[in-house]
C-alpha cells in the first residue's frame, strides 16, 4: 500500500506542476481518478479600486511579450500552463484567429496540449487581434503570451 501512496502522491504533484485537470492511475484491482478545475482564462487588467482610506493601489501592468520591443501594444492573452500551442483545432483547419480578426471575450484563440489534454485558451477581452506571438507547435510556458488583442 505504501507503494500505491507513493504513485498517487507523484501523480498529484505532476498534475499540480503541469496544470492538469484530470488524471487516472489503475492497477489490477484498483483505480484512482483525479479531477481539477478548469484553468483560469487569461486575465485582463482593470484599474484597482481605491483602498486603505482612499489611497490608490498600484495597478498591475500587462506583461510585455517576450519577443522584444517591436511587439504591438494591447492586452496579452497568456497560457496558464506549460504545453504545446496549437493555432487551430487540426492541421487542416483554419487558425482560430489571425491578425486583424475581431474577437469577443470568451472566444477561443488557441489550444495548449498538456499531457494529451487539449485546453482551450480564450480571450479575456473583446477587440482586434494585433499579433499572434506564439508559433504553431511551439512549447509554451505558464504566463507566456500567445496572442495580443488591441
Amino acid at each position: 500500500m505504501s507503494d500505491l501512496k507513493h504513485h498517487i502522491d507523484a501523480l498529484a504533484q505532476l498534475m499540480q506542476e503541469s496544470g492538469l485537470r484530470e488524471g487516472k492511475l489503475c492497477g489490477a484491482d484498483w483505480s484512482v481518478e483525479f479531477a481539477r478545475e478548469a484553468p483560469r482564462p487569461a486575465v485582463s487588467f482593470m484599474p484597482a479600486p481605491a483602498q486603505n482610506g482612499g489611497e490608490a493601489v498600484a495597478e498591475p501592468k500587462p506583461a510585455v511579450a517576450q519577443n522584444g520591443p517591436n511587439v504591438p501594444a494591447g492586452t496579452p492573452i497568456t497560457t496558464p500552463m506549460m504545453g504545446v500551442y496549437y493555432s487551430s483545432s487540426s492541421p487542416d483547419a483554419p487558425p482560430f484567429v489571425n491578425v486583424g480578426d475581431t474577437v469577443t471575450a470568451g472566444q477561443v484563440v488557441g489550444l495548449v496540449e498538456a499531457m494529451k489534454v487539449f485546453n482551450e485558451i480564450t480571450s479575456s477581452v473583446s477587440g482586434k487581434v494585433v499579433a499572434v506571438v506564439a508559433s504553431n507547435g511551439a512549447l509554451v510556458q505558464p504566463g507566456e503570451t500567445l496572442v495580443i488583442i488591441g
